[in-house]
């Protein structure tokens, strides 16, 4: 019960704080589990990225283990499915629990870049939204995250853009050429969100 009280009271702060655009919601899967795959520049990013797809089976959120820092914030974080992941640690169960629920047709954020960009172009792509995808037999799904004049400020114009998704099958990650696959999967992805971006500079 929390967590759409949580959803319908960030939406409308959000929404009196920023102009909120939403392009290709008709992308994200309604019925299957997915990976969505954004760029990443703020610390809320998270925040506009769930506003915009808004309805549906609450999706979990990957976040670094830093930012659970006490009590409080492990708790609200666990009420709206963020868990932390730390580099060859983290909590494995929940990481398992987390993919076992995207293989029953639920969606989960992972930024692939692993970590916000300080100048606003894309970063090299990290493995972990693969891994998570081939795993959970999940599609990516591509967004780009664009800030009207490059930065998030309060009463900024902030644009989420969903792009067609990426069938996991077509990159063959668990083929005996996986690591080269994996390569492959990568750069497709950092083509894909950078033609989101080409596409939609109007909202630069």
């Amino acid at each position: 019960m929390i967590y759409p009280i949580i959803l319908c009271g960030a939406w409308v702060i959000f929404h009196l704080c920023y102009r909120i655009r939403v392009v290709g919601r008709e992308h994200i899967p309604k019925n299957r589990g997915y990976v969505l795959c954004p760029n990443h520049l703020s610390a809320l990013d998270p925040v506009f990225v769930v506003l915009a797809r808004f309805w549906g089976k609450p999706m979990w959120v990957m976040a670094k283990q830093e930012l659970f820092c006490n009590a409080f914030v492990r708790w609200f974080f666990r009420q709206v499915n963020v868990f932390p992941v730390q580099r060859g640690a983290g909590d494995r169960q929940l990481l398992d629990k987390a993919v076992e629920s995207v293989r029953s047709g639920r969606g989960m954020l992972i930024f692939p870049e692993g970590t916000r960009s300080k100048d606003g172009q894309l970063q090299k792509l990290k493995s972990g939204a693969f891994v998570v995808a081939a795993s959970a037999h999940a599609d990516l799904v591509p967004c780009r995250i664009i800030y009207k004049g490059g930065r998030q400020h309060v009463f900024c114009t902030v644009t989420v853009v969903f792009g067609e998704p990426i069938p996991i099958d077509s990159l063959n990650l668990s083929s005996e050429h996986s690591a080269q696959n994996l390569r492959a999967a990568k750069a497709l992805l950092a083509d894909r969100l950078e033609q989101l971006l080409e596409e939609n500079k109007q909202y630069c």
